[in-house]
């Protein structure tokens, strides 16, 4: 059993529309567009049984979640909770973002920069931290919440800043990472807890949007590489829980549908260019997603192949416990310690993924231009990239989840000192019309 929370941003406020700093102020409530997009949030989701349901007690938050409940079916009382306030910038609040920036340009810079060293002095001249206060605030949140609603299903509407220390504190990205998720009015997050606040928790999606009409959030700046992170649809060796690895295991039939679901998903985006792993499943679910591409040519990677399982390569996971006792919980508790018989280690897969993954990036970083491609590769290859783009460690290599034929998306702005910005994570929607991943688990 697990506890499943479904974390939503608020829909646009006003000043969302006016590009004004919102913070703690509660001056701004829901536009017509911010109230039409809640009520689509509510038809999403009007199928699940939530057991509690949480809101930030700011106006355009409250309002929000308001509007989710006209949709659900038997909803838990709805309970505002001090916890998911918005981010506190006392001394930006209710100002444009063009004021900000010309005003406070050097602290500006640093917010964007060096979010956990940014502070603000205060009155009497205390110092205020706001993006590590924030953090905190969001594990006091957890621990209270989650040991109340153990094996339970939860919906929380709050804010943007707040939503990110959420999913952060959640499954351990640092508190300097802060800039490098994003979260877009009236979103859809997943994440599946395990047991108490401590214990591993999995980020099942990011930013979900596609509900909205919104295939895939929209880039922060002009002149960026966005690079489509996809793994390959279904095998037989998935639907069976079968280790396939550096095995050449074709798509299966179901494999194929989603192949062409995601074709059907990225039809309308216009792709630059296209990389895989040189195995048949993400070849083929790249060539299927490029029927609608004429002229992109696809490149294949070595490096981005699946983990060699070695000797575990076609068994069951029984029949791995089997003859070698232990070492599947132990992949499952502490996957960095293992190292598969006569196959690899996470580390040597972390690195040549990583190398591969930057290469392919700086290829196609171009100062004058916005350029998109697909990287098509496997479970374990998108969860260490995913890992390393969120500042993580192999050991947190179970905190990622990606489904057959799901779709992250990442975004690189033409600065180089710039972090890449996880926009989606594990969007799967496009396969079964839901918001939850029902892709095939794999023995994986």
């Amino acid at each position: 059993m697990a506890t499943t929370v479904i974390i939503v941003r608020h829909g646009q406020s006003t000043f969302n529309a006016q590009q004004k700093i919102q913070g703690k102020s509660d001056l701004s409530v829901l536009t017509e567009k911010g109230i039409s997009d809640a009520r689509q949030v509510g038809k999403t989701l009007e199928n699940f049984n939530f057991d509690a349901f949480y809101c930030s007690p700011l106006t355009r938050a409250k309002q929000t979640a308001e509007t989710i409940v006209e949709s659900l079916e038997n909803a838990p009382e709805l309970q505002t909770h001090q916890k998911l306030q918005e981010i506190d910038l006392p001394l930006w609040e209710n100002l444009t973002k063009t004021e900000v920036k010309t005003r406070f340009a050097a602290d500006y810079r640093q917010w964007k920069e060096q979010p956990d060293r940014f502070k603000m002095v205060l009155d009497g001249g205390k110092e205020h931290f706001p993006v590590p206060t924030l953090y905190q605030q969001a594990r006091e949140f957890w621990q209270e919440i989650i040991s109340q609603n153990q094996d339970k299903t939860i919906l929380i509407v709050a804010h943007n800043g707040i939503n990110r220390c959420l999913i952060m504190s959640a499954i351990g990205i640092p508190v300097e990472r802060y800039h490098t998720i994003q979260q877009s009015n009236c979103c859809i997050n997943v994440l599946n807890f395990t047991g108490d606040f401590g214990e591993p928790v999995q980020l099942e999606s990011l930013n979900q949007t596609s509900h909205l009409g919104i295939t895939l959030p929209s880039p922060r700046q002009d002149k960026y590489t966005r690079l489509l992170l996809v793994r390959h649809g279904e095998t037989e060796w998935n639907r069976v829980s079968r280790f396939q690895g550096i095995k050449d295991i074709p798509l299966n039939e179901n494999g194929k549908k989603q192949g062409n679901l995601a074709a059907e998903f990225l039809k309308e985006v216009s792709l630059d260019f296209a990389v895989s792993s040189t195995l048949l499943r993400p070849k083929e679910t790249a060539e299927l997603i490029l029927q609608y591409h004429p002229g992109v040519d696809l490149k294949t990677y070595p490096e981005l192949v699946e983990i060699s399982h070695g000797v575990w390569e076609g068994k069951l996971k029984d029949e791995v416990e089997a003859e070698f006792p232990g070492m599947i919980a132990q992949w499952q508790a502490k996957p960095e310690t293992v190292q598969m018989p006569e196959g690899e280690n996470l580390q040597q897969v972390w690195d040549r993924a990583i190398a591969a993954w930057n290469q392919i990036a700086a290829n196609h970083r171009d100062s004058d231009s916005e350029k998109t491609g697909i990287v098509v590769a496997h479970d374990a290859i998108n969860k260490v990239i995913l890992c390393y783009l969120l500042g993580l460690k192999p050991d947190n290599f179970w905190n990622i989840k990606q489904g057959n034929g799901a779709v992250s998306v990442i975004d690189y702005y033409h600065n180089p000192d710039s972090l890449a910005v996880l926009q989606a994570i594990n969007i799967t929607s496009h396969l079964s019309g839901s918001v939850i991943d029902k892709t095939a688990a794999g023995a994986l």
